[in-house]
Parts: structure tokens; C-alpha cells; sequence
């Protein structure tokens, strides 16, 4: 049994993606982002650096895993599935979570940050993520032109980039010409493994729509980017 410690984030849900689309057991451990669960003690040990997800593999001697790239290379490992086993093929998932780590998380969590959290509103910083999401995008759209999946078949390289692409109307990040991008959004989303995932360790489709409860989660997530 894997015990995921995780909230409703989009390195979250690749966690909780990955092991329904896997058909992995596993116990959800909700953490409290806004109350500060991930910098308590008992959670620092999993992770030192009080972020989620993390897991722990009750089967594999307790093994703690936390990044959400090194847990979904981890689940791939163990599960055989998702990511091919020949060398090649492994670099070629592995450079695309790589780019999505590297690039689409850090420059959209930034604009989510400039655009809807901080209460000083600073053009020039919002502009600046948004652009550069829109840049990764598009290269996203690009390399979808000439492939159905971004390596391949569908694998870990998908699930960490769709859980954060499919928040881009949060980040305020537009989509609209990138036919390739939501061709592929629009795939992902009808598999039923990623629907299960994506209300873990509960479902906030309506506050990212902006139909519930906005201003509520806008508050939470100011007080976490201000510590």
C-alpha cells in the first residue's frame, strides 16, 4: 500500500493521476496547505522541504518519496507501466516531465502568484509568467503537431504536463489558436483514471472554473505565498 500525502494542486493530482491510471492501491493523507500541515514536523520528515506530494511505499520498507517528477518515475518503476523499459525511450518521458519541472509548474505557480494571489497587483511580473507560460505552450502545441502523446504512447511525461496545462485559465494563460495543445488536453481529460485524479484528495472544479468560493481559496493561497 502507498500512503500519498497531497492536496489539490497539479503536483498533487500527477501523483494521484499516476497511481489510478496505474491501478496502484493507495491511502490518501490530505494535507492542509492554508494551515500549514506541510511544515509540521511529522511531515518535514517525509519531505525537508515542507512541499506535497510525498509518498511512502508500506510495501517497499517504508520508502518515502517526495518531488513530484522523482515520485512519478518512481511509480513507473514499480508499476512497469507508462514509461517504456529500452533507454531510449525512457530519456525521451523523462526530458518531457524534465521540461514540465523545469519549466511549465515554476512559470505558471509564478504567474498564479503574480495574477491571483498577491494583493499588490505588478504588471510587469504578471505579463512576464503569463508570456513565458504561453512560450512552453506553445512548444507543447509544436512538438503535438508531429505526435499524439509527448513521447510516444501515453505516460508519466503526459500526466505531469496535462495536470498543470489543464489549469492555465488560473494562471490566466491563454490557449486559444493552439489546436494541437487542446486536442490533447481534451484526451487526457476523457480517460477515467485522470478524473478520478484530479478530485483528489478532494474535487475544487468549481473554484478553478471561478464558480465557488474564489476568494476564499484566493485567501489561502496568499497566506502560504507570503511565508
Amino acid at each position: 500500500m502507498i500512503e500519498l500525502y497531497t492536496s489539490p494542486t497539479p503536483n498533487g493530482w500527477k501523483a494521484s493521476v499516476a497511481l489510478e491510471e496505474m491501478g496502484l492501491p493507495y491511502e490518501v493523507k490530505a494535507i492542509d496547505l492554508s494551515s500549514g500541515d506541510q511544515k509540521k514536523p511529522e511531515f518535514l520528515v517525509l519531505n525537508p522541504n515542507g512541499r506535497i506530494p510525498a509518498i511512502v511505499d508500506r510495501d517497499a520498507n517504508n520508502l518515502t518519496v517526495f518531488e513530484s517528477g522523482a515520485i512519478l518515475i518512481y511509480l513507473a518503476e514499480k508499476s512497469g507501466k507508462l514509461m517504456p523499459s529500452d533507454i531510449a525511450g525512457r530519456m525521451n518521458v523523462i526530458q518531457w516531465v524534465m521540461f514540465q519541472m523545469g519549466g511549465v509548474g515554476p512559470m505558471m505557480g509564478q504567474a498564479n502568484v503574480f495574477f491571483r494571489y498577491m494583493e499588490e497587483k505588478i504588471p510587469t511580473a504578471i505579463s512576464r509568467y503569463q508570456n513565458e507560460g504561453r512560450r512552453l505552450f506553445e512548444v507543447l502545441d509544436g512538438h503535438l503537431a508531429k505526435n499524439e502523446y509527448l513521447a510516444g504512447d501515453y505516460s508519466i511525461a503526459d500526466i505531469a504536463n496535462w495536470c498543470w496545462v489543464r489549469t492555465h485559465s488560473w494562471s490566466g494563460i491563454s490557449i486559444d489558436g493552439l489546436d494541437n495543445l487542446s486536442r490533447w488536453m481534451g484526451a487526457i481529460a476523457e480517460r477515467p483514471a485522470a478524473q478520478k485524479g484530479i478530485v483528489v484528495p478532494y474535487d475544487i472544479t468549481a473554484v478553478l472554473k471561478g464558480e465557488k468560493d474564489e476568494d476564499e481559496f484566493k485567501k489561502s493561497a496568499r497566506k502560504m505565498v507570503t511565508k
